[in-house]
């Protein structure tokens, strides 16, 4: 596969994959979706503030993660499972994954571990499960993408990974406590792609893209150290370089009588 991006003032034409040591965090997506600003704070500058929000979004991760693996009506549970893609170049961790066997598998065989299936079936003995990620979010579902991207960014490593497709995931929301479905379609598909090839840009080019204020600030914990506001007023250069710009404009516009008065 072939991405084809620009960094900094080159096009550059990406050969996949991506070599191990180059995969970024599959979760820096969601981040990158939120805010290209925060994004580069929290994986470049490496810059971490806790709010209310990080703190419980935190434990709601931890207790998805620390579960053990276990099987419901037939129905295989693992947390915490590890990802990759060497083609969108993300690495990351899956919350939970649900592996729902074919029809027609017995109670007996379903029970098995799933890593028994893997070794004795190799990827052909997937054919038929249907495999679901579920990612827990501590808020409620958004009307952004930055939530679906992360999402289909996992079942798009399980994809290559295992050579199945997976076509819908599920975003659990604490204030609801239900869980959402996401259907990976070509579109998000596309979006997601395209913003892994962005993060490779912000990596690539080591800056942090500049302060923009807006309305989502307020929910940010990094709002006391990414100071939107204190970067957007004017600066005193600035300010002498509009007046200077003003005065020869002025005396440029003046008739040459009034300038050698």
């Amino acid at each position: 596969m072939k991405i084809y991006c620009q960094l900094g003032h080159r096009n550059v034409l990406r050969l996949m994959p991506f070599a191990e040591a180059d995969l970024l965090p599959l979760s820096a997506l969601q981040h990158l979706l939120f805010c290209e600003r925060q994004c580069a704070l929290i994986h470049l500058e490496r810059v971490w503030v806790e709010n209310r929000f990080t703190v419980e979004g935190r434990i709601l991760h931890r207790n998805a993660h620390e579960g053990k693996a276990q099987t419901r009506h037939g129905v295989r549970i693992t947390r915490g499972l590890p990802l990759a893609s060497r083609t969108l170049g993300l690495a990351g961790q899956a919350d939970v994954i649900e592996w729902r066997p074919p029809e027609g598998v017995s109670d007996r065989e379903a029970d098995r571990s799933l890593a028994a299936w893997l070794r004795e079936r190799t990827r052909a003995g997937l054919t038929g499960w249907t495999v679901t990620p579920i990612e827990y979010k501590r808020g409620r579902p958004k009307t952004n993408d930055c939530d679906r991207v992360q999402l289909c960014a996992q079942a798009l490593c399980l994809e290559e990974m295992l050579a199945i497709h997976v076509p819908v995931g599920q975003l659990f929301y604490g204030v609801q406590r239900r869980r959402f479905d996401v259907d990976f379609e070509d579109s998000l598909r596309s979006i997601t792609t395209q913003a892994a090839v962005r993060l490779h840009e912000i990596f690539h080019s080591g800056r942090t893209p500049h302060a923009v204020r807006e309305k989502k600030c307020e929910t940010c914990s990094l709002l006391p150290i990414c100071l939107p506001d204190a970067m957007n007023r004017p600066s005193a250069t600035r300010y002498f370089q509009r007046q200077l710009q003003a005065a020869l404009s002025s005396d440029l516009a003046a008739p040459a009588s009034d300038i050698l008065e």
